[in-house]
């Protein structure tokens, strides 16, 4: 009873980091991406948790959600952002 419960949340969350692994690569805009690639994220977390590998889970959930959307953020907002004009400086 436990074996065949444990094994129906196994494929539900392989089902689910499919599905959002999907949802990645196919998002278009770089902040909803980011925002969807948490959520991969987590759902990987989940996945280890389940697959009863804690220590991978742990660093799973730092890289993903902790470290990798805010460098993503900023590194959008640096591109976005209004540089100097070209042809201001003076060549010398």
């Amino acid at each position: 009873m436990i074996v065949a419960s444990l094994a129906a949340v196994q494929a539900a969350s392989l089902v689910l980091v499919a599905l959002f692994g999907t949802m990645v690569v196919l998002a278009r805009d770089p902040l909803r991406q980011v925002v969807v690639n948490g959520a991969y994220g987590l759902l990987l977390v989940i996945l280890f948790l389940v697959f009863q590998a804690p220590d991978v889970a742990l660093s799973m959930l730092v890289v993903s959600t902790v470290g990798y959307p805010p460098i993503l953020l900023v590194a959008i907002a640096r591109e976005r952002s209004p540089g100097p004009e070209q042809g201001s400086e003076e060549d010398g």
